[in-house]
């Protein structure tokens, strides 16, 4: 038996909502991809396949061996660790006194996490050199979504394809340093044209999981209005 598994999950919908799927990566003893399922959501929010994604990997980790998990959605991690205890008291309502979203996922979870040990691990997504198993897990769940077909090691799926340069960031502080000046931060680059930004009127969710404010600056992204820098 393993001493520890460690994994990643991801969640993808083009369009939030639109076409979702769910993946998961489990990782050999030199860290490398080796164990992993992807499967169709149909149409769903972002924020579903993200939960559908943890779950799907704890139904399928062995819940005697000691996992990490490593995710890229602050929202699915925050709503099963720092959240949940506080929907638990309030008999399942949110900081508003509203039901909380997605609450069949998240009781599923829970009860997937009772009498296991779970470490969660935030990495950003799509980063030059970032972590190579949310990066398998993000791809295959991304190929998911367009193709809504499963697919798995297990079922003999090839890996899913690289995604293009052009859409992961690289590491902060890297513009700088290579140009010598950081981009302009809200009028957008001259040799990929004009980018409009705009202060949001109401708060959302951006495609990275992560949520924007009121009055904060967004873009119009592929998949949805959202941070500027995700674009």
């Amino acid at each position: 038996m393993a001493d520890r598994i460690t994994a990643a999950c991801d969640g993808a919908s083009k369009g939030n909502p639109g076409p979702a799927a769910w993946a998961w990566v489990m990782a050999d003893a030199s860290g490398e991809p080796e164990r992993w399922e992807a499967g169709p959501l149909g149409t769903a929010t972002n924020n579903v396949a993200e939960l559908t994604a943890l779950e799907r990997l704890l139904t399928a980790a062995d819940p005697a061996v000691p996992l990490e998990v490593r995710m890229d959605s602050q929202y699915a991690m925050k709503a099963v660790t720092s959240w949940l205890p506080g929907w638990k008291r309030n008999g399942w309502k949110n900081s508003a006194g509203k039901p909380v979203a997605n609450q069949e996922l998240v009781v599923r979870i829970d009860n997937l996490l009772a009498g296991r040990t779970v470490e969660f691990r935030y990495v950003p997504a799509h980063q030059v050199d970032g972590d190579r198993l949310n990066d398998f897990a993000d791809r295959a769940a991304s190929q998911a979504a367009v193709a809504q077909q499963p697919a798995g090691s297990a079922a003999g799926s090839p890996a899913p394809p690289p995604a293009p340069a052009a859409s992961r960031k690289p590491p902060k502080g890297a513009a700088r340093a290579a140009g010598g000046a950081a981009a302009p931060a809200g009028g957008g680059s001259g040799a990929s044209g004009a980018v409009r930004t705009l202060k949001a009127k109401y708060p959302g969710r951006c495609r990275c999981g992560r949520p924007y404010a009121a009055g904060e600056p967004i873009t119009k992204n592929p998949d949805g209005w959202g941070h500027p820098d995700c674009r």
